[in-house]
Formats: C-alpha cells, structure tokens, sequence
C-alpha cells in the first residue's frame, strides 16, 4: 500500500519505519517542515504538498501536536483524499469524533499511540478502534510497532475508544509526571527542598531520583503535552468529572516551553523554568 504520514517527528518517522519494514511505500509533505524532519523521512517519497500525497496514497496516518489534530484534518479533507484517515494523535474522544464526521465513519480509524517512538520491539503500541481497526492494523505485519484492534462494542465511544484509552493512560502518566515537578517547584519555592528531600529518602525512596529523571525526560517535549492535557481535562468534564487537575497539569507543562528540544535540563533548571512562569 502507499501510506503518508502527517508528519514525520521522531513518533511519525518511528511508525512510517514499521511500515516500510511492513513492504508499504510510505510518503510525507516537505513544504514547511524542518531540517530534522528532512533527515528522519529520507527513506521515505517526497512529495511538496499535501494535495499530491493525498492523490497517492491509499492511507493518511495524522500525528501532529493535539491542537493542530482537526485543522490537518480539514487540511486534507479539503484535498479529496478518499483512502483511509488514521488520526493518531493525543486527543480527547469528542476531538476525535469532530474529525470522524469529516470524513464519515467508513474512512475514519482511531488510533492512539503508547509508548516512546518505536525503535526496539515490546516498547510502543498504536490502539485503534473503528469498523477499519482491524485492516489498519493488519499494516503493520513487520517492524517494532504493535498495532492493536480495539473490539467493537455498542457503548457510545466504540469508534473513538482508542483516543480514550490514550486520555486514561496518559492522564496518569504524564498527570503525575506535571505533578511531581509542580511538588518540587512548590518546595523550592517555600524554601524546604532538602528537608523534603531527606524525608522522601525516608519515606518515599526512589522518589528523588524519579523528580530527576521526570525533568530530564519531560523537559524536551512538555510544549507538546499541554495541548494533551488540555484535551484530556476537556474529556474529564464531558463525562461529568473535573478537569481542574488536568488543566493544571497544561500550565506545568506550558511554563516548561523554552526547554523544548534540549535534551538532558535537570531538575533545577526546570524548577526555575516553572517559577518564572508565575504572575
């Protein structure tokens, strides 16, 4: 199959990898993306716009940042592509139906992606749900990518289950991530981080060395998870629970902005980064 992949970040390239490993011809749009992008599609066909891919290929794979999730849609909506739109992207269940009634539920596929990019085998998982999961996920035959077919069911959120599992897993994940950096800046702030410190090596070993990798780790890409944030507090209050904490955890991420792409910020600098934020 011809497949494209909207766009080839680090997860984007990661998947259009499995594909190739899979025998697919996977393409992607150059017009405006980055020298980094460049480097990670170049085995892949280039086209520059987005009209063209969507004459080719026989299937569209969207992962962008959350918020740009709809506007790509309607992107390609407005090309009259007629292949399959596999939205992959961290996005609350209603966000992901907005993008099902563009193109109707016969050429729509949610997906939703755990894990890191997939570079090794057993790490990353890409959910889908919708009446094509089970075809989309047959793409995937070779590579490191595990593609998982949700079962239908008559529950209202079938078609978007994928999105919803993602929203469950990562309000933990990445919630509690927000939170154990947003603890260490309150106690900076109140001047008693080392008196913290000693009490977490008491009570909660591990803990301190957990703050450090959470800054290391989170630091490059915490532009990006406050748009997911916002959409999983956006999922909490449609089911009728609060999404004050969520919300919350977007401002942590938000206030980390400037620490995108620099890989290896420590605790120290990310605390600072997060009290510089406030008003």
């Amino acid at each position: 199959m011809r497949i494209g992949i909207l766009h080839p970040g680090a997860m984007g390239a990661s998947i259009g990898l499995s594909l190739l490993a899979s025998a697919h011809e996977v393409g992607w749009v150059s017009e405006g993306r980055s020298a980094d992008s460049r480097n990670r599609a170049k085995q892949f066909e280039t086209f520059t716009a987005l009209d063209d891919m969507s004459a080719w290929a026989d299937g569209l794979i969207s992962i962008c940042p959350p918020d740009a999730a709809i506007a790509q849609a309607q992107a390609v909506y407005a090309t009259a592509f007629d292949g399959l739109y596999v939205d992959a992207n961290a996005i609350a269940p209603n966000s992901a139906k907005e993008i099902a009634q563009i193109f109707g539920a016969g050429a729509y596929v949610d997906g939703g992606i755990i894990g890191p990019p997939a570079l090794s085998a057993g790490t990353t998982r890409l959910y889908l749900s919708g009446q094509h999961a089970a075809r989309v996920a047959s793409w995937f035959s070779h590579g490191f990518l595990q593609a998982i077919a949700l079962p239908e069911s008559d529950h209202a959120n079938s078609m978007v289950a994928a999105s919803a599992l993602k929203v469950a897993y990562a309000a933990h994940s990445k919630g509690s991530s927000a939170l154990l950096l947003a603890v260490n800046a309150l106690a900076a702030s109140s001047g008693i981080s080392e008196v913290l410190k000693a009490e977490w090596d008491i009570s909660q070993p591990g803990l301190n060395q957990r703050s450090d990798i959470t800054a290391k780790v989170t630091s490059p890409k915490a532009w990006r998870f406050a748009g997911e944030m916002l959409e999983i507090s956006e999922t909490f209050k449609a089911q009728g629970l609060s999404g004050d904490f969520h919300q919350g955890a977007a401002d942590i991420f938000a206030s980390m902005a400037d620490l995108k792409d620099q890989p290896g910020a420590d605790l120290d600098q990310v605390i600072a980064q997060i009290l510089s934020s406030r008003d």
